[in-house]
């Protein structure tokens, strides 16, 4: 009997081992599922905030904004051009001796001028004012909280007109409608000479010049609408083929 109980105890000492390494086994296999679904998890939830980063970018500005073209009727204008004629008055005002006091702040760090060139064939009117053919230099001017545009002849004005509106350039217009320059290579390399002397001396940095744009279109009743592009903003004026 004391040997049966013996054998006995010797085999399952034997088979202790193996099975609580069984136990452990499985242990570690239920810990590997366990860790591969959490990094699946944290993979697929990492994912899933990189989807919504990307699509909330693309929805938000400028992204969105900047790079969208610009829409055709976004320089519609349902502004009555007859009304407005009617309603604004001959400018009074005068400057002394003709000369623009801006004019200097303007051209100061330029070697031509700044403002839109008008090549008038033609008279043109604003009601009492007549506007003779020749080449005049449009200037937009505010006066007392006012906004004009100044007929400049050989630096001297010779007409002002008012503006019946003011408003911000879109975005995107002048790279739209004004000619892109072709630089020879010797000018290329002269303009990036230039620039990297101004980019390392401030001294030396040209500011920029304000980019421009006329805008002219017949209408029906003998008007004319201009439209004077300046930097960042439009000034809207009405004409008359036929004085009224």
């Amino acid at each position: 009997m004391k040997k049966l109980v013996l054998i006995l105890v010797l085999i399952f000492s034997v088979a202790l081992p193996s099975h609580s390494a069984f136990w452990n086994k499985n242990k570690n296999q239920n810990q590997n599922t366990q860790q591969i679904q959490q990094t699946q998890n944290q993979q697929n939830s990492q994912q899933t905030q990189t989807n919504t980063s990307q699509s909330t970018n693309e929805a938000t500005y400028p992204q969105d904004v900047d790079g969208a073209p610009i829409a055709k009727d976004e320089y519609v204008d349902d502004t009555d051009i007859e009304e407005m004629y009617r309603k604004m008055p001959v400018p009074t005002h005068k400057y002394i001796h003709g000369i623009d006091p801006g004019e200097y702040q303007d051209t100061m760090y330029t070697t031509w001028s700044p403002y839109p060139l008008f090549r008038l064939t033609a008279p043109l009117y604003f009601k009492s004012v007549a506007i003779m053919p020749g080449y005049y230099l449009l200037t937009p001017r505010e006066h007392e909280g006012k906004w004009y545009i100044l007929f400049k002849e050989a630096g001297r004005i010779k007409y002002i007109v008012p503006c019946y509106k003011r408003e911000m350039v879109p975005y995107g217009f002048y790279e739209n409608n004004l000619p892109k320059v072709k630089l020879t290579r010797p000018q290329k390399i002269r303009e990036n000479a230039l620039k990297w002397v101004g980019k390392h001396k401030n001294s030396s940095k040209r500011k920029p010049i304000p980019d421009t744009f006329l805008d002219a279109n017949d209408l029906d009743n003998n008007f004319i609408s201009l439209i004077v592009y300046w930097g960042n903003y439009r000034y809207y004026f009405v004409l008359r083929s036929i004085q009224l």
